[in-house]
């Protein structure tokens, strides 16, 4: 009788710490949000006489907004375990972002891993399925120029199209540097099975971690923003958009998220936190873009290894709990990712600042005007 009154207990106190959570992120987006959006209309003057600045300031606010989805996670004490290259160095140069995808937790903790890697969330595009666009937070990643791209081999050709022009239109323009895609094109759980039958039909490698990844949005990626050379390579020269200098794309980033015991985290576990303390853990491995083949069927052999050497980080790590270490290591070394609490608790106060200002201010008007 006393277990089960002390597990009705446990259940009691996850169910309202479940709906606080809840309470608290619904008031936190009804005041972010619209301040959000609210200080980047008041700037629109800014937009026309300095562009750059306008959208620096508005990048500052964007990493903001994704610092208040990282504390969601952090008091529920979600963290991050990082392993690999080191990818700080090269947080102020152009970079292309490629991530293993499992569920929609795996944005949530690219935004809480990449707060300490300098301005890389300010200046950073993502690449997401159209569903994130009816999000909560679709609203402030249509204003910050992120793609949201539709999956399906209806939509593929135009799709790549449509990527193209977007990344010609704002990427330069907006003085974006890194660029995050998932190039499976979908969750594991969703893909995993088709992937596998591919795999099956053309003589490539059985994956369980992972999926083969599709090669459209990458190739569009490269070819639009990395410089290209007489040999096929991308290279590192100097090339002119949007009336700048700009040297293109320098490295590749290749980061590989696991879960514990390969649950994957998803956003609903962020928003209301019932599952007890997490460490998920994140693997980076830097290629300089000359490394990089542009024909696409060593493009597509590159890509394909990439996922392959994914799928035994994978493997290592559900059977060990680590990842394997750097060729010539003996042991791999984990760094915790951390983020400022007193920074953290700044911008909530922020958030909920404005929020009760532009409230006051509007307020005001309509009184005026009625």
């Amino acid at each position: 009788m006393a277990q089960l009154l002390d597990s009705a207990r446990n259940l009691g106190w996850i169910l309202l710490k479940s709906l606080l959570r809840f309470a608290f992120m619904v008031i936190n987006n009804c005041v972010a949000i619209p301040s959000y959006c609210l200080y980047l209309i008041l700037l629109q003057p800014l937009r026309i006489m300095d562009s750059r600045l306008f959208w620096h300031i508005e990048g500052v606010m964007f990493k903001w907004m994704l610092a208040m989805v990282s504390s969601w996670g952090w008091i529920a004490d979600y963290t991050v375990m990082e392993w690999g290259d080191d990818v700080r160095p090269f947080s102020e140069e152009e970079a292309m972002v490629i991530v293993n995808h499992q569920a929609t937790g795996d944005v949530c903790t690219l935004m809480m891993c990449l707060q300490d890697k300098g301005t890389v969330v300010q200046k950073m595009m993502w690449l997401m399925d159209h569903v994130f666009k009816y999000t909560n937070f679709g609203l402030v990643s249509l204003i910050h120029g992120d793609f949201f791209i539709r999956q399906g081999k209806t939509h593929r050709d135009k799709q790549l199209i449509y990527l193209k022009d977007h990344l010609e239109r704002y990427y330069y323009s907006r003085d974006r540097k890194w660029i995050v895609l998932f190039p499976e094109g979908g969750f594991l759980r969703k893909r995993r099975e088709t992937s596998q039958a591919f795999a099956k039909k053309n003589s490539l490698p059985h994956l369980d971690h992972v999926t083969l990844p599709r090669l459209g949005a990458t190739q569009v990626i490269l070819k639009s923003l990395g410089p290209q050379q007489e040999n096929g390579s991308l290279g590192t020269e100097t090339s002119k958009q949007s009336g700048s200098k700009c040297k293109g794309l320098q490295w590749v980033v290749d980061m590989t998220i696991a879960y514990p015991q390969a649950r994957p985290m998803d956003i609903q576990t962020w928003i209301f936190g019932y599952r007890p303390p997490t460490v998920t853990h994140v693997h980076y491995r830097v290629y300089p873009i000359k490394e990089v083949p542009m024909e696409t069927k060593p493009l597509t052999d590159w890509l394909y290894q990439r996922f392959v050497e994914k799928e035994d980080l994978l493997a290592h790590f559900y059977q060990t709990g680590a990842f394997p270490p750097p060729t010539g290591q003996k042991e791999a070394v984990s760094r915790p990712m951390t983020l400022d609490p007193v920074w953290l608790c700044i911008v909530q106060s922020l958030a909920f600042v404005s929020g009760y200002m532009w409230y006051s201010v509007l307020q005001y008007f309509y009184c005026c005007l009625f």
